[in-house]
């Protein structure tokens, strides 16, 4: 189960809710449910306890149920800080999400926060800020002016691009990761915005970089379109995504996928003047390496790509 918990604001319901979990961790998964759907006759408007109850419905198979659970916690709160709508989603046929409700992406990284960088680099291998900064210099990227760190999460792309530019600021939707970054001490400005739903400023940048973010933001027409227009001529842009097939695909991961033809049209239709797609292994899951690409972008002609192992795709 992968819900995060809320109070029903009922201690009796809430004590209730975690024995169904326990069922339900040692497999008695009809009890679980008959146990939760008893309390949320108490408690009819707690959505996280709807929550859970599509999940045991899902576990049990009943993915009707599921979906209809997953609905009704939806209807009590639209924001989603759970991702009910994700998870509705990728249990239809046909997914409907184009990015994540920015209230799960946040309280999901908010609680995350004091334990990423152990999860994220050591249990999981992440190497996305070397990856990333590696290509940059590969396609000829030596100092930026204005940087932007675009979900920078608690600085770890940060850490490596300050040594390559003169200015540095940071986004990031989720203000524990934010503090987590400044006390980093390597951003000269740090920012609390929704990377999906940016507005432009006056503010223009030389480089901007996304290091595994947008696999929590699915169509990418909107970001993709901001970051052309926030960069100064000659500016590029760096990002790693998720590798997959087709446009842009939800996993059960609840993490989006983007085909490599996807990236290559919708740079190009930005007004990218060159796009370089390069294959690689930015982390793990589950001990198995996470197939994704690293793409770099530019408003200048083609750099030329020194370590040659890559594909490049040059805009018409």
């Amino acid at each position: 189960m992968t819900a995060m918990r809320f109070s029903s604001g009922d201690p009796i319901v809430d004590r209730r809710a975690d024995y169904a979990d326990q069922l339900g961790e040692r497999g008695d998964i009809e009890a679980a449910i008959e146990l939760l759907a008893g309390a949320l006759e108490l408690v009819p408007a707690w959505a996280a306890g709807w929550f859970r109850l599509g999940e045991f419905e899902e576990a049990a198979g009943r993915i009707e149920a599921a979906i209809a659970a997953w609905e009704r916690a939806l209807e009590i709160d639209p924001a989603d800080p759970m991702g009910a709508s994700l998870k509705r989603d990728l249990a239809r046929a046909e997914p409907l999400a184009e990015s994540m409700p920015p209230a799960f992406v946040e309280s999901l990284f908010d609680q995350y926060a004091p334990r990423f960088e152990a999860a994220l680099v050591d249990a999981l291998q992440y190497r996305g800020p070397q990856i990333l900064l590696q290509r940059l210099i590969a396609n000829g990227f030596t100092r930026a002016r204005n940087a932007l760190d675009l979900g920078c999460g608690t600085g770890l792309m940060g850490e490596a691009l300050r040594p390559h530019c003169t200015r540095l600021e940071g986004i990031d939707i989720s203000a524990r990761m934010l503090a987590e970054a400044g006390a980093k001490g390597v951003y000269d400005a740090l920012h609390k915005r929704d990377i999906a739903r940016l507005d432009l400023t006056c503010e223009r940048y030389n480089l901007i970089v996304a290091a595994d973010v947008f696999a929590y933001v699915g169509a990418l027409e909107g970001v993709i379109a901001w970051c052309r227009a926030a960069l100064n001529e000659g500016g590029m842009l760096a990002f790693t995504v998720e590798a997959g097939e087709g446009d842009v695909v939800l996993r059960e991961s609840r993490r989006f996928a983007h085909g490599r033809d996807y990236l290559a049209a919708l740079l190009e239709q930005a007004g990218f003047a060159f796009t370089g797609i390069y294959p690689c292994v930015v982390r793990q899951d589950r001990g198995e390496d996470i197939r994704s690409f690293c793409v770099v972008a530019g408003l200048s002609p083609l750099r030329h790509d020194r370590e040659g192992d890559g594909e490049a795709h040059a805009a018409a």
